[in-house]
């Protein structure tokens, strides 16, 4: 019996596949102890690194026509995936106007009106304040945790980071109005692209990373992104942040309808 005949035979006597032995000139390497990427961490960390325990930002919105442009001032405050609150106060004609999201429940408030009105699902994916963001934009961080299945489908070098390429279709009977969604995810948890589509599966609109910089401690950040309808030239809605923080102590009052109404600025609390 030569040398590879005695190797087999003592792998098969003490219960080893003869797979880990290749003859000849092969050396045995040990299992990486790095695991597999998994989609659902990649995501979540992209959330957490944008929005933290806790955020208050503040943001500038740029609706786009052909024909015309406006612009608004808003400020932000979220609370874990679940909570968050919209208040904007320029131009004079929108000072006040705001949307507050808990838990899977979202209000707005009209100061022209002085009445906040809880959305059905029926109006989630109608536009918000006029821009190319519906409400269900606005939740989208919570939904895709929780009514998305997740899959890494491949991955991309783009300046000496790993893009990681992800797809989300609906769970059975979720609640939600696309029929898939796809990203793009850098390795260092930035979410450089996100595609839209219908229940048809045609691409609807898109959001996209147009500016990274730092905000607040955050030293990388999607400073500006921008959404586009695919079909429609020249409608896009832009959201650049001009200041933020994170995992502050922030009050609990915030988060709370009747506070939708408060007239004052409670962007220092």
């Amino acid at each position: 019996m030569n040398f590879v005949q005695k190797a087999k035979f003592a792998a098969l006597w003490l219960g080893i596949s003869t797979a880990v032995f290749t003859f000849p000139n092969a050396a045995w390497s040990a299992p990486s102890d790095q695991p597999p990427p998994d989609a659902h961490a990649i995501l979540k960390a992209a959330f957490d690194q944008w929005r933290g325990e806790t955020s208050r930002t503040q943001m500038t919105m740029t609706v786009h026509r052909p024909s015309w442009e406006r612009e608004s001032v808003m400020h932000s405050w979220t609370r874990g995936t679940k909570d968050a609150l919209v208040r904007f106060v320029k131009p004079a004609k929108d000072a006040g106007s705001a949307t507050l999201k808990l838990g899977d429940d979202m209000w707005i408030y009209t100061p022209k009106l002085d009445r906040v009105l809880k959305l059905p699902y029926s109006m989630m994916a109608q536009s918000w304040m006029g821009s190319d963001f519906s409400y269900s934009d606005l939740a989208k961080s919570d939904a895709l945790l929780v009514h998305y299945k997740l899959q890494i489908t491949g991955t991309e070098s783009q300046d000496g980071h790993t893009v990681y390429l992800i797809a989300a279709t609906p769970l059975p009977d979720a609640p939600v109005i696309w029929g898939k969604q796809t990203l793009r995810i850098r390795d260092d948890h930035l979410i450089l692209e996100e595609v839209f589509y219908d229940q048809d599966m045609a691409p609807v609109k898109k959001l996209s990373a147009t500016k990274i910089g730092s905000l607040g401690k955050r030293k990388v950040y999607v400073t500006q992104m921008r959404m586009e309808k695919i079909d429609e030239s020249g409608h896009w809605t832009q959201l650049e942040y001009e200041s933020g923080e994170f995992d502050l102590d922030l009050p609990s009052t915030l988060f709370t309808v009747g506070n939708l109404r408060n007239p004052r600025d409670q962007w220092e609390q």
